[in-house]
């Protein structure tokens, strides 16, 4: 089965469109009309967009979900989504994929914030950058991505991969504030820059191919090591936290 949406240019582009329903799992029960939340009012899909399915499916991963137009105020696609594949052609707005434990979101633009958002497992790929929490956990939650694997070309925002607890993040980019704060397991790449890096960390592996900058002090030193052919400087914590997580990072300045 092949959906094509195409999102309508907004009346108010301030007004962002909740659209948790928009995974292939509803499109898979024909029963369930597909709305979406504009405001504090629910509409019919078909009330913000055109869309036209072709084929059919037996299950959740024979469908295809195609997403067009103006889409980077459009919220919560992917929500919980179990298998099948999403593409996005343009941008997209906050909380993209969350909880998702199967498929495939592919985003051919940027995200905004919260893009993965605990999710247990399955993949996303962004080729923009991508908004603050990336792969983290929702404030006053303990764990954030838990399985699966999120790639971003570009740059993140803050906090990336804060309470991070499985799975694999790469980030081509740099990260901003605060990257794998309270990480408790998963591996983490950055081959950019990054600052103030897992603070608080208790356990997890996180690589930084360029420089972390201002690096929280309460990590031991444990030496340099050669992965894949780069020389990594290898600290051991957060102490702070009695952790035992594992940071390797080719260059690094202190916090003062």
């Amino acid at each position: 089965m092949n959906v094509i949406i195409t999102f309508r240019n907004h009346e108010n582009p301030f007004i962002p469109i909740e659209a948790e329903m928009i995974t292939p799992d509803a499109f898979l029960e024909e029963k369930n009309e597909i709305c979406v939340a504009v405001g504090n009012r629910s509409y019919p899909l078909s009330e913000v967009a055109d869309f036209s399915i072709v084929g059919e499916a037996s299950s959740v991963d024979d469908i295809e979900v195609l997403i067009r137009g103006d889409t980077s105020r459009v919220k919560r696609v992917g929500e919980y989504m179990s298998g099948g594949a999403i593409t996005i052609e343009g941008d997209i707005g906050m909380h993209c994929g969350n909880f998702m434990s199967g498929g495939r979101i592919e985003i051919l633009g940027s995200a905004d914030g919260w893009l993965g958002r605990e999710m247990k497992g399955g993949e996303i790929i962004c080729h923009g950058d991508a908004g603050d929490y990336c792969a983290s956990g929702y404030r006053g939650g303990r764990r954030g991505m838990r399985g699966g694997s999120v790639e971003v070309f570009g740059s993140v925002g803050d906090f990336a991969c804060e309470h991070i607890a499985g799975g694999e993040v790469l980030i081509h980019g740099n990260t901003g504030d605060f990257a794998c704060a309270e990480m408790k397991g998963g591996t983490v790449t950055i081959l950019g820059d990054t600052s103030r890096v897992c603070a608080n960390m208790s356990a997890g592996t996180c690589y930084v191919y360029g420089s972390a900058v201002e690096m929280i002090p309460t990590f031991e030193k444990k030496g340099t090591v050669n992965h894949d052919g780069v020389l990594f400087h290898h600290f051991r914590g957060d102490v702070a936290n009695r952790g035992n997580g594992d940071l390797y990072t080719v260059h690094f300045t202190y916090l003062q």
